[in-house]
């Protein structure tokens, strides 16, 4: 086994919890990982989408953004725009894509994202600075130059975009449509952060899930990112691919180390060929085997945090110096549908089909079809359908399962004085399940904490599980491995 099995990686000295334990480090264990090895929600909402119901009232989004606390206080926005189309499907994904040659159809889209991008905006004042913008999808670079330059001049008029440094614009980048050219438009347009999907070099994994890429591609939209001044930049691999190995995988976190990037999320695979078509593409017998996944982690972490990258949670790592590394480290780090972010407590206001937003105590998503999305815009309607409100038992829920998941700490007496409870005995249910996870070496509790092991930060999804009020009761609905 390697070394975060035999004893610590991605240690950090400058962090330690309450207690004075060094709370960045992270220790694979085998035998635990495998025992906890289950499915479960990623927790970047509380409640999660598998509690949205489609009986809000018509008022709803009104009502939340009029009085969500942001609104009161005048604080700034984040905002997510998604782009579904993709000019050839790559065989693992598992998003609210489109492939299609048509432009016609991709500037039809285009327009009714205008103009919902419009409707929006008639609920939020324009005071509201946007410091946090990301274009996501599908691949957004696959919308021609004119048409990413009217959507942002749209959010400009609509919205209080910003171009001070502090802003984090992002966009998705698929290298194999990308030049500088197209660099060079993002930059202008006022992005500052690309994420790249790399997946995995190997040729041969790369010909099992149809995206062929060269390393040598992805080097050269890196440097020119970098020539160009772009503030970070992220790379997505995978784990679990068919046909990927210790060897070919590990081969590739050496070229990505090479190049080192500035964050990386490196997510397993989950083979759910029943809800994604394309999956239907890959073979079962070409997947890595349960024992092979596991040491593909234990060789991802063990790789990329000898390599000096922190450990942030659940898929993610980066530099010590990055963004998120400083926000884990001043317990600033947040939580939310865009994933791990140093922008906490923002109205997300999320436009584009599937797109998720959070106003106030509101989760709100957008139709999942694209002619149903475009129908509700047309008629002048905001394209919601289902959502949900979080209750003042969500609001004490999600308080302490976004501690877990972004500090690897739980505050006992900052969570009885923010919600008015005595901890033990509002959460008298889930202290027998403490009590296992505490011999399982996942926590260690003290007076007033709760903290995640070494071991226990990767697994810090099943600690959250144990405050979640809906994962018992919950729909038979597939959800990711947390390996």
């Amino acid at each position: 086994m390697g070394s975060a099995e035999r004893g610590g990686a991605g240690r950090d000295s400058a962090a330690h919890d309450g207690a004075g334990r060094d709370s960045l480090s992270v220790r694979f264990d085998a035998k635990i990982m495998r025992r906890y090895d289950k499915e479960g929600p990623r927790y970047t909402s509380y409640p999660s989408a598998r509690q949205f119901h489609g009986r809000l009232a018509p008022d709803a989004y009104e009502k939340a953004a009029r009085g969500s606390p942001g609104a009161l206080q005048g604080s700034p926005l984040s905002i997510y725009a998604h782009l579904p189309f993709c000019p050839s499907p790559c065989f693992y994904c598992g998003c609210n894509k489109v492939v299609t040659h048509q432009m016609g159809r991709v500037d039809a889209y285009v327009q009714h994202l205008l103009e919902e991008i419009s409707l929006r905006s008639r609920y939020f004042d324009r005071s509201r600075t946007v410091e946090q913008l990301h274009f996501g999808g599908g691949t957004p670079t696959f919308l021609p130059k004119e048409s990413l330059t009217a959507l942002v001049d749209r959010l400009g008029r609509e919205f209080r975009l910003t171009g001070e440094d502090s802003r984090d614009y992002s966009i998705e980048i698929d290298p194999r449509g990308t030049d500088e050219g197209v660099l060079r438009v993002l930059a202008e347009l006022g992005f500052n952060r690309v994420s790249l999907g790399v997946q995995d070099f190997d040729a041969d994994v790369q010909r099992a899930v149809n995206r062929v890429q060269p390393a040598a591609a992805v080097a050269g939209v890196y440097d020119a990112a970098r020539m160009l001044g772009f503030r970070s930049i992220n790379f997505d691999l995978i784990y679990g691919l068919p046909r990927q190995t210790l060897a070919t995988f590990g081969a590739t976190l050496d070229q990505v180390i090479a190049m080192r990037p500035d964050r990386l999320a490196v997510y397993g695979y989950a083979h759910m060929p029943q809800l994604f078509k394309a999956q239907r593409k890959i073979q079962s017998s070409d997947l890595p085997n349960a024992t092979t996944r596991l040491a593909l982690l234990q060789l991802t972490v063990d790789r990329l945090c000898g390599a000096g990258y922190v450990y942030i949670g659940m898929d993610h790592f980066a530099l010590p110096e990055d963004g998120l590394a400083r926000a884990l480290r001043s317990g600033t780090l947040h939580r939310s549908f865009q994933g791990y972010t140093t922008h906490a407590n923002r109205d997300l206001v999320s436009v584009g089909v599937s797109a998720i937003g959070q106003v106030g105590d509101l989760y709100v998503q957008n139709r999942k079809s694209v002619p149903e999305y475009e129908a509700a815009v047309a008629s002048g309607d905001l394209p919601s359908f289902q959502g949900v409100h979080i209750g003042v038992d969500d609001a004490i829920r999600k308080d302490v399962i976004g501690q877990i998941m972004c500090h690897g700490t739980v505050n006992i007496g900052a969570v009885e004085s923010r919600h008015g409870i005595v901890f033990d005995r509002y959460f008298a249910r889930e202290l027998g399940p403490l009590q296992s996870l505490e011999a399982d070496g996942l926590i260690e509790r003290s007076p007033g904490l709760i903290a995640l092991t070494a071991v226990g930060r990767l697994l810090m999804r099943n600690v959250a599980m144990t405050f979640d009020a809906y994962i018992a009761a919950a729909a038979p609905k597939p959800m990711s491995r947390v390996i």
